[in-house]
């Protein structure tokens, strides 16, 4: 119960520092949080501040001497502001991973790269930075991370998520399609975006690129991932339930068959999504290489609620005896 009083405490004084911030500086929420945010990993107020908004904040910042703040506190916290921040937002659900999606994409990474004595990981979608920090949690081994955004504002929020929570994360502030200055990686993590993408040029160099007018984006972006993943490595993809139902789905279908081999599905309960078009699951992927085979049986999950704690206990049972077996017929 402490931990929750800390997540509350810290987010209400994100909060309230934000709320000065904008009032006094007539900024948007998520760029005053960010500014919020800036000031908390420095402890001291921002040069720029004028001398009324310099002593206000002055004063916020003694009240945090006070806290005992812990990483996994301040990624709650800082998650509850930013959702705060989005609400009334058209995309919202292209911004943020839920917190229990993000945590079961942890597990699976944790899983898959079991055994292995360092890691490369890259999140090429990271928006706020919600899924890669708390993938980066999970993880055993050392891990050199990488992460891209093409958003001004959701990039500098994760980049001061990354640095709050000490997890050095390396950004790159582009179009996610555009080729990346990034050696191929063992794990990327990736809650894709689902809707169309509007440049049919850049288009045009993917496999997966529709036939005529714009493609998916999800489709570009999980190809864009395959590339920068390393032979014999995983991806482990947030998607949208319907993208293997879509009217551009044949070709995904051999995109895969040919590039990767599906290790498993996990679907989400419904009761994680505000309504079924927003229904998302858990895809795992491995790209294809010399010595790598399809498991004889996929991992096929339907999740159940979140909040049923004895039927999670009892998945989350089966599913270890699943990784068991797949890495013992799966040694890399």
């Amino acid at each position: 119960m402490e931990g929750a009083n800390q997540v509350e405490r810290l987010f209400e004084w994100l909060d309230q520092t934000t709320n000065l911030i904008q009032q006094h500086e007539d900024l948007p929420y998520l760029d005053s949080l960010a500014y919020t945010m800036d000031m908390l990993f420095h402890r001291e107020v921002p040069a720029e501040a004028d001398d009324i908004l310099s002593q206000k904040l002055g004063n916020t910042l003694k009240d945090i001497d006070s806290f005992e703040l812990k990483t996994d506190d301040i990624r709650k916290a800082v998650q509850l502001a930013i959702l705060k921040g989005m609400q009334g937002s058209t995309q919202q659900q292209h911004l943020m991973t839920p917190d229990t999606v993000a945590l079961l994409a942890g597990y699976l990474a944790e899983k898959l790269t079991q055994g292995k004595e360092s890691l490369r990981v890259f999140d090429p979608v990271s928006g706020t930075g919600n899924l890669i920090t708390t993938v980066l949690g999970q993880l055993k081994q050392p891990t050199e991370a990488y992460a891209g955004e093409v958003d001004a504002t959701l990039i500098k929020l994760a980049v001061l998520n990354a640095n709050l929570q000490q997890k050095p994360v390396e950004f790159f502030h582009q179009d996610s399609l555009r080729p990346f200055l990034l050696d191929p990686v063992d794990l990327i993590v990736a809650d894709l975006p689902v809707g169309y993408y509007p440049d049919d040029l850049r288009a045009s160099d993917f496999a997966l690129k529709a036939d005529e007018g714009h493609s998916y984006a999800h489709h570009l972006l999980l190809e864009q991932s395959l590339n920068y993943t390393a032979a014999g490595g995983y991806l482990v993809l947030v998607i949208p339930e319907s993208l293997f139902n879509s009217d551009q789905s044949d070709k995904l279908h051999r995109y895969l068959q040919e590039n990767a081999h599906i290790v498993g599905v996990l679907q989400l309960p419904e009761s994680a999504f505000k309504s079924d078009k927003n229904r998302k699951s858990l895809l795992i992927l491995q790209k294809q290489g010399e010595a790598t085979s399809a498991p004889k049986q996929p991992l096929l999950v339907q999740m159940p609620s979140f909040k049923n704690a004895h039927a999670m206990q009892d998945i989350m049972a089966q599913m270890n005896s699943w990784f068991a077996d797949y890495k013992a017929k799966h040694n890399d």
